[in-house]
């Protein structure tokens, strides 16, 4: 399958939200709006003393609660935008089920959405807030790597992002991506 389009080669700070009460369930969430669960506050909070002080060009969220939420927490204050294009995968019938052993990252889920087009609207969000801001702040899902790993790599394949643990992502040589957790001295 080939990739839609590549990423601008520019870096950005990327922080997946803190633990769900789907995450604890080990039940898939894609585009259910599910709350943090106390650990997850707790992890958004921490991620504060990170990134809070930060003058950021620019700091968007997904609008899931999950996300916006640990957005609020990690910023003390919200996100400068809620963006629908950062929003999980819609993973149709398999929302809300267990996580199974080997996700099925390819194919498109009874009722959900492609890989493709979640890709597609994945990139295009990220291409468009890249073009506009330096170094942006980016909160939202784990898919997100996901696709960056597809559109930088080929593959979606590799460990899922920890939740609340900011990482920094950016262009490396004339082809390659680091992905790595974030240091106040990348910026």
């Amino acid at each position: 399958m080939p990739q839609p389009f590549a990423l601008v080669r520019r870096p950005f700070v990327f922080l997946r939200h803190g633990q769900s009460t789907r995450n604890l369930e080990r039940r898939i969430g894609g585009q259910h709006d599910v709350p943090l669960t106390a650990r997850g506050e707790a992890e958004a909070t921490q991620a504060r003393a990170v990134l809070g002080d930060i003058d950021w060009s620019l700091t968007v969220s997904s609008p899931l609660m999950r996300a916006r939420h640990t957005a609020e927490l990690a910023l003390g204050r919200a996100p400068d935008r809620l963006l629908d294009g950062l929003m999980e995968r819609h993973w149709g019938e398999l929302e809300g089920q267990p996580i199974p052993d080997t996700i099925p990252y390819l194919s498109t889920p009874a009722g959900g959405e492609a890989w493709e087009t979640f890709v597609t609207r994945i990139a295009a969000t990220l291409n468009a807030l890249l073009a506009e801001a330096d170094t942006p702040l980016i909160v939202g899902h784990s898919g997100l790597i996901r696709a960056v790993r597809w559109l930088t790599t080929g593959s979606p394949s590799g460990p899922r992002s920890a939740n609340a643990i900011p990482l920094w992502i950016a262009p490396q040589g004339d082809n390659d991506w680091l992905i790595r957790d974030f240091a106040r001295d990348d910026l």
